[in-house]
């Protein structure tokens, strides 16, 4: 399916391309300059182009440089629909539309950078029957940091303070901790920040699709990650689960990229019912089977869309149950996170970063 999607998204960006060179080709000042020199012409019309591209591989990457000329050329592509319905068959003097697209590209992905960047907190509260051994419980979830693409080891330290003022007594991480790109020392900071968060049962972590690595370029290893985590007694859980202050359990699945990930109703098949069970499980894809099988499933993976529409294409093809908020099935209660980072594109259009704090209350 990613194949399927970069083959698309990489024939958008060169189509995009043409249609943009044309597009500022018509510019009055470069068409009076084709007037006389018309090679020069279209190499002016060229060059902004070319500088959109090398700008934003340079500085951000090259996922980002498709995503702002995709949405230069839509948005422009919109504008010129708008412009040849109001102005019928008259020709246009003064490339108005381009500007317009040009000015609201910049105010769209600028106001997409600052979601991206700027961690908001989002709650839910949630009532239950079953004894918490404690009148209420705060859960604070985080999940998709992908760390370096918008928050590195001494950022996300500063996210982590944030959290310990919410005063947890859980933290759950569901996973895409680390990303194919994020550097050994990084990971280090990151997992000694993570450690340093005050919670009263403390912190558990399951692995999602990037924390192994895709490719070999990375400077650590997925084993180099377990014991940085362990080290600040972070609790790895990966198709397990631990009863916590006798009261309630937790419970952390591997990812669906896991050949060997046990079905949800085996990981809970040992575990005292009456007990309220809350479980991560890094993507919303597995709905049917975990609801009624637990309490309280969180997850990430989608983040929020991410790129709009993206997160609606996700679910409406079936490879996500959700891409985001929660919702209720068969007396089990679900949450999904658009993360508190995201994966390679330093822009959310979808939705925004954030960490989330669950409120467990008893009734």
């Amino acid at each position: 399916m990613w194949i399927i999607i970069l083959l698309l998204v990489s024939a958008f960006s060169i189509g995009g391309i043409v249609f943009l060179v044309k597009g500022f080709h018509k510019f009055s000042f470069i068409n009076r300059l084709a007037g006389k020199h018309k090679r020069l012409s279209w190499a002016a019309a060229i060059l902004p182009v070319v500088l959109i591209v090398v700008l934003t591989a340079v500085f951000l990457n090259i996922w980002a440089t498709m995503i702002v000329l995709i949405h230069l050329f839509l948005f422009w592509a919109f504008a010129a629909v708008i412009g040849r319905l109001i102005r019928g068959k008259r020709e246009m003097k003064h490339n108005f539309e381009g500007l317009a697209a040009i000015l609201f590209t910049a105010a769209y992905l600028g106001t997409g950078w600052y979601l991206a960047h700027h961690v908001y907190r989002t709650s839910y509260t949630f009532s239950t029957s079953k004894d918490l051994g404690q009148d209420s419980l705060r859960v604070v979830g985080i999940a998709d940091l992908h760390l370096g693409i918008t928050l590195d080891g001494e950022e996300f330290a500063e996210q982590c303070e944030r959290i310990s003022s919410q005063k947890p007594d859980i933290v759950l991480v569901a996973g895409d901790f680390v990303d194919d790109d994020s550097n050994k020392a990084d990971m280090v900071e990151a997992c000694r920040a993570l450690g340093s968060i005050k919670a009263k049962y403390g912190i558990y972590f399951t692995m999602g699709n990037h924390d192994k690595g895709y490719y070999s370029s990375r400077d650590f290893s997925i084993d180099d990650l377990s014991d940085e985590l362990k080290k600040n007694n972070v609790t790895i859980l990966e198709d397990e689960s631990v009863l916590v202050n006798d009261s309630f359990y937790i419970v952390g699945r591997k990812d669906t990229s896991d050949s060997d990930r046990k079905p949800m109703k085996e990981l809970v098949s040992g575990l005292d019912k009456s007990k309220f069970i809350i479980t991560a499980d890094h993507q919303p894809n597995d709905y049917d089977n975990e609801a009624g099988c637990t309490d309280l499933v969180f997850s990430g993976h989608t983040h929020g869309g991410h790129i709009f529409p993206a997160g609606y294409i996700g679910v409406l093809i079936g490879a996500n149950d959700r891409a985001y908020g929660s919702e209720n099935r068969d007396g089990t209660d679900f949450v999904v996170t658009s993360g508190i980072s995201g994966w390679a594109i330093p822009f959310k259009t979808g939705t925004r970063s954030e960490y989330v704090v669950m409120d467990i209350n008893h009734k």
